[in-house]
């Protein structure tokens, strides 16, 4: 038996009866192979990570991983990680714009450094994200929900 926990700022894993180390690893290094896992425990991660990967596209949750405001940036920094790829950033802004209820303004703006001020947002009412956003696939191009490339 298996489970997916999708959280933000977990505590470090400790060995248990079967175990003598537990530690976090990125998910790159499970798929990879770079990892020696035992019995079909690569199979099982690998799967883990895919649902995670496709929950981003069709829900709100990676807003669970953002502060109580945040700007798209940091957002995207969250796909990025989930999905393991660097996304552009106009197309990314113009997705996350057009999927109605995700985020809303906050209404303030957080100062940097330089430049303008980045504009702050809040999750929105919506769990369900339509249109989603599809992750581009290796090829630069996204598929759509029908398998169509776009």
């Amino acid at each position: 038996m298996a489970h997916l926990a999708i959280a933000p700022g977990l505590p470090d894993p400790v060995a248990g009866t079967d175990a003598t180390d537990a530690a976090w690893f990125p998910a790159e290094a499970v798929l990879s192979g770079e990892m020696e896992l035992a019995f079909d425990h690569r199979r099982i991660a690998t799967e883990g990570i895919e649902h995670a990967r496709t929950k981003l596209e069709f829900s709100s949750l990676a807003t669970a991983f953002c502060r109580e405001e945040f700007t798209i940036a940091e957002l995207q920094q969250v796909y990025e990680a989930v999905w393991g790829t660097e996304l552009d950033t106009r197309n990314f802004y113009r997705k996350v714009q057009a999927a109605k209820g995700f985020i809303t303004p906050a209404g303030t703006d957080r100062r940097s450094t330089g430049g303008r001020p980045a504009r702050l947002y809040r999750s929105g009412p919506r769990t369900v994200l339509f249109p989603p956003l599809i992750r581009p696939t290796p090829s630069g191009t996204e598929e759509n929900t029908r398998g169509e490339v776009e």
